[in-house]
This record gives C-alpha cells, sequence and structure tokens, in this order.
C-alpha cells in the first residue's frame, strides 16, 4: 500500500513539474513588443448562445494582441464551468520587458493584481489602461487548447466577443467595455473563436 502512495506522489509531483517547466516564462528583449491597443467594435446583436447552462449574449466584437503576464487555470468555481481560462495580458509599455521587471504579478480570485518594490516603473493609471485580466471562454476544444498552452512572455492574438452571461437563475457575469476602469467588474469576459501565437 505504501509503494502505491509513494507512485502515486512522485507522479503527481512529476505532472507539477512538467507542468510548470512547459509554462515557464518566455524570455523576450527589452522594447514595446506590442504598439497597439485592442479593438473594440460596439454591435447590437441581441442573439444569444447558450453554452451548457449559460446564455452567453455578445456585447461587441473584440480583437486584442499582446503580451501574456499570466495565464490561470480555474477549475472549482461556478464560472469555471463557462470560462475555464484567464488571461493577464498587456500591450504597449506593459509589454515591454524594462518595465515588467519592476512589477511582480498574481492571479487570485479571477483578479490580476500587479505589486512594484519602490515605485511603479510607469504611471499607476498607465498600467491599468495597458493591462487587463480576460476570463476566456474558449468557442471549442481546440481553442481551448491553445489557451491551455499558452506562457507568460508570449505574444498572443484574440479575436471573439466580450459577452454577457447569464442563468436561468438571474445569475449575471457581465464583460467590462473599458480599457481604463480597476478593481471589480473591470475584468474583459470573452467568447474567444481565434488566438495565435
Amino acid at each position: 500500500m505504501f509503494k502505491r502512495i509513494l507512485v502515486v506522489v512522485c507522479l503527481l509531483a512529476a505532472r507539477q513539474a512538467w507542468n510548470q517547466y512547459s509554462h515557464r516564462e518566455l524570455d523576450q528583449p527589452d522594447g514595446v513588443l506590442v504598439a497597439a491597443e485592442p479593438v473594440q467594435v460596439a454591435i447590437n446583436e441581441l442573439r444569444a448562445r447558450q453554452i451548457g447552462e449559460f446564455q452567453v449574449r455578445p456585447l461587441a466584437n473584440f480583437s486584442l494582441r499582446g503580451r501574456v503576464l499570466l495565464v490561470s487555470r480555474y477549475r472549482m468555481d461556478f464560472e469555471s464551468n463557462l470560462a475555464p481560462y484567464d488571461l493577464g495580458i498587456g500591450w504597449q509599455r506593459m509589454s515591454d520587458s524594462a518595465v515588467l521587471r519592476g512589477l511582480d504579478f498574481t492571479q487570485t480570485g479571477r483578479f490580476l493584481l500587479w505589486h512594484w518594490r519602490d515605485a511603479p516603473p510607469i504611471p499607476e493609471d498607465e498600467i491599468t489602461r495597458s493591462a487587463t485580466n480576460i476570463h476566456l471562454i474558449p468557442a471549442d476544444a481546440a481553442i481551448e487548447a491553445r489557451i491551455a498552452a499558452l506562457r507568460p512572455g508570449q505574444v498572443v492574438s484574440l479575436k471573439g466577443q466580450l459577452v454577457e452571461a447569464a442563468t436561468a437563475s438571474g445569475w449575471l457575469w457581465r464583460s467590462s467595455l473599458r480599457r481604463d476602469d480597476g478593481g471589480a467588474g473591470a475584468c474583459e469576459l470573452m467568447y474567444v473563436e481565434e488566438v495565435s501565437i
């Protein structure tokens, strides 16, 4: 019995080590890697799509190119049934290694948090305007596999829609439609139809 437990523990440790190695941060040179801001175009399409128990209604077409800051997989919260991944992503000076070296990032409770040691490397409102946390709803299994393979440091392009999701019980999750907001409600909720690195 002890040997079986030891084998299971070793296999789990090896899996965790491989996961950390395969998702290690990719080094990038100093300089802005992505100069453009995300592109958002309002739509008046009222037709919703059903995803499991969720009714998902598009609010805006959305595309962006940015540097991956963090990727988190969620399994235990209710929202993970719809959006199993969160992507912390930055553009403009938040894609510059020289800036990012002055910041530490964490994703917790579906938020992207950043901290600095002595002073922020760029103004805090610029950090807020040029980085975000996106809750990702993959359009299919192939898109989900591409999201799962993302590594911090990679430059990725995403296309899809910002959406609002609701259930028959009255639960509601709505995407932010602004890039300059922070705190609760500031994250984007995105139905992702294309992912490219």
